[in-house]
């Protein structure tokens, strides 16, 4: 009866921790009196008169790199004029970001995870990364401008607790993204490969499972718009123009992502997101994903969070792509 209730326990105690992180967060911006603000902010420029964001006491790490990637005579730059265009190889930052709740993303992961249909205790671990490898644009890598060509890869594994830590599965993505981004919108235009492949261990412990030879090679189209600095809304399509193994061509993706910008120090700042992606060879079903927790941001774009994920729908492990499943449990992601 209590190892049952354990699950149960942490989720409540990292729900706790997360609400009163957020809350706190944000009392902290809000109830400051207006004296106090008044007597943090500089002085005004060309005659305009206006309240400083931050608290008194607090540092701000690197103010042009929280507010001025998205402000300059407007709320945006527009268009596209804060910083000259330059050709740029292997230059640092990207112009159109992994999405954090995308179960198939290149990053880093590790979720340990309990699945309920099942009761099996499992750890999903993703060992993937991006980077640009040239960009005609700006150089700032808090939020890049212009067009940029990147490349990216992933192994995404299932690990099996109950059973010795076996492989379960692992798949593995290769893309090539072209990628466009001024003012509030990014674009991502490109290919790639996906292949899923059965582990050894599953294959020794079930040996009446018939592997899939699930194969896509695919061209992407993909937008992301800010409405404010904040807040992230995304959506995508692809279509393969070579499948295999049970793959049909279509894929949707789309979601929301919410964190404030910029560098976070080591105070860190909350950050919420959700996921959905619906595929053909299901019918247009697919899964659906739920984060949120707390993340830390540095000079280069790039962020490490901890927090809580759900997902429900079919299995995002294209050996089970017909398989429904339902999982909630605690993870660190590092974002590219």
């Amino acid at each position: 009866m209590i190892r049952s209730l354990a699950p149960a326990v942490r989720l409540a105690g990292l729900v706790l921790v997360c609400a009163w992180g957020t809350a706190s967060h944000l009392f902290a911006q809000t109830l400051v009196p207006l004296e106090e603000f008044q007597a943090n902010s500089p002085a005004p420029n060309n005659g305009e008169v206006w309240i400083s964001q931050e608290p008194v006491g607090t540092t701000v790490v690197d103010p042009e790199l929280t507010l001025s990637d998205y402000y300059a005579s407007g709320p945006y730059c527009d268009p596209c004029g804060c910083e000259p265009w330059r050709q740029q190889w292997l230059p640092d930052g990207l112009i159109y970001r992994s999405y954090m709740a995308g179960p198939r993303e290149p990053k880093m992961q590790l979720v340990h995870l309990e699945e309920t249909s099942s009761g099996e205790t499992l750890w999903d671990v993703i060992l993937g990364g991006r980077r640009a490898l040239w960009r005609n644009g700006t150089s700032n890598p808090m939020r890049p401008e212009g067009w940029e060509l990147d490349i990216e890869g992933a192994a995404i594994i299932r690990l099996n607790l109950d059973h010795e830590r076996d492989v379960d599965v692992s798949d593995f993505r290769f893309g090539v993204p072209l990628t466009y981004g001024c003012g509030q919108w990014q674009y991502k235009f490109g290919y790639y490969h996906l292949s899923s492949h059965l582990g050894d261990e599953w294959i020794v412990r079930t040996p009446g499972w018939e592997r899939k030879n699930y194969v896509r090679d695919a061209i992407i189209f993909g937008a992301s718009y800010n409405p404010t600095p904040a807040w992230r809304l995304y959506g995508e399509t692809a279509y393969a123009f070579f499948t295999a193994g049970g793959a049909e061509p279509w894929e949707f993706q789309f979601g929301a992502e919410y964190a404030q910008p910029g560098v976070t120090g080591s105070r860190g700042t909350p950050f919420f997101a959700t996921n959905g992606h619906l595929r053909e060879e299901i019918n247009f079903g697919g899964d659906y994903a739920l984060q949120f927790g707390w993340l830390w941001r540095g000079e280069s774009g790039s962020q490490f969070r901890a927090g809580f994920q759900w997902l429900t729908g079919h299995s995002n492990y294209y050996q089970f792509y017909d398989e429904s499943e339902e999982q909630y449990g605690l993870g660190i992601w590092y974002d590219f």
